[in-house]
């Protein structure tokens, strides 16, 4: 695009002045897009305007739904909506770490994560592994450069069987912690059979984002990042420990919170998802 860097100048303007509109919180509750990825496939401006409605200020982002740049922009600036985190494909992050930061800054974000790790079977490899971080820490190293924090999030297949522990415990020590860090999805941690509160604790300074999730009780765990979205419950009603695990993550200073629900009930639940977590703000 021959004004892009135009574009990214006045857009980081824009954000700048969205963002001066956006009260600051300690600790905010966002929303990852995708939970409505339905309803915006059919109305991008209506969606957006619901996610006004149920107050929600900060956003996950990956994309502009079919819309030009400028346009979606303008959409966030009408409806006051922040984006703070912006999802990048790996592919894109080891071949063009440079254009996503641009991206990530025309947005106004100041997190850029990666969803999924390219695998060949259920569960990573020590050699994927070490190729991830790799490629990860070079992007994390251009992403700082750019003020930007890049993050990666796991979902379960990071667990599998490794030395005296986990893939996971790889990955940690792979990933230079100056330049990669994590986002917590706590329900795929849970679906992988692991206890989220027990990772959090046990690695504090890494987990920078929170996706806030809860499963049905009863679910069976899985370990290849696949499981039924219908096991997508309202926040509180699950069998993830949701208010043991924002009390553990506001006591070691985490900021963004991301409400993710991926059910067909997702416009329904969010709402009375939200409605939880206050009543925890007001313990």
């Amino acid at each position: 695009m021959k004004n892009r860097p135009l574009l990214l100048a006045l857009t980081l303007v824009c954000a700048a002045l969205t963002s001066a509109l956006i009260p600051a919180h300690s600790q905010e509750i966002g929303l990852q897009l995708y939970s409505l990825r339905d309803q915006f496939a059919k109305d991008v401006p209506g969606t957006m305007a619901k996610v006004k409605k149920m107050g929600i200020k900060e956003i996950e982002i990956g994309g502009t739904y079919g819309l030009a740049f400028p346009e979606f922009i303008k959409l966030l600036a009408a409806n006051n909506l922040n984006v703070v985190s912006f999802g990048a494909d790996f592919e894109r992050l080891e071949k063009y770490p440079q254009a996503v930061a641009d991206e990530a800054r025309s947005y106004g974000a100041k997190y850029v994560v990666c969803f999924w790790l390219p695998h060949k079977a259920d569960a990573l490899t020590p050699e994927e592994v070490k190729h991830a971080a790799e490629v990860l820490n070079n992007a994390g190293l251009i992403m700082k450069q750019n003020g930007l924090s890049l993050c990666y999030h796991p979902h379960g297949y990071e667990f599998g069987t490794y030395a005296d522990g986990t893939l996971f415990d790889l990955i940690v020590t792979s990933f230079d912690a100056r330049y990669v860090n994590f986002e917590m999805d706590v329900f795929w941690v849970k679906q992988a059979g692991q206890d989220p509160l027990a990772l959090l604790k046990k690695h504090p300074n890494r987990f920078l984002l929170l996706h806030l999730k809860d499963r049905k009780p009863g679910s069976p765990d899985s370990s290849n990042g696949q499981a039924d979205v219908e096991t997508n419950v309202v926040l509180g009603s699950g069998d993830v420990g949701i208010a043991a695990l924002i009390k553990e993550a506001k006591k070691i200073g985490v900021r963004h919170y991301f409400i993710e629900d991926e059910s067909s009930q997702a416009e329904k639940q969010i709402p009375q998802s939200l409605k939880y977590l206050k009543t925890l703000n007001q313990q």
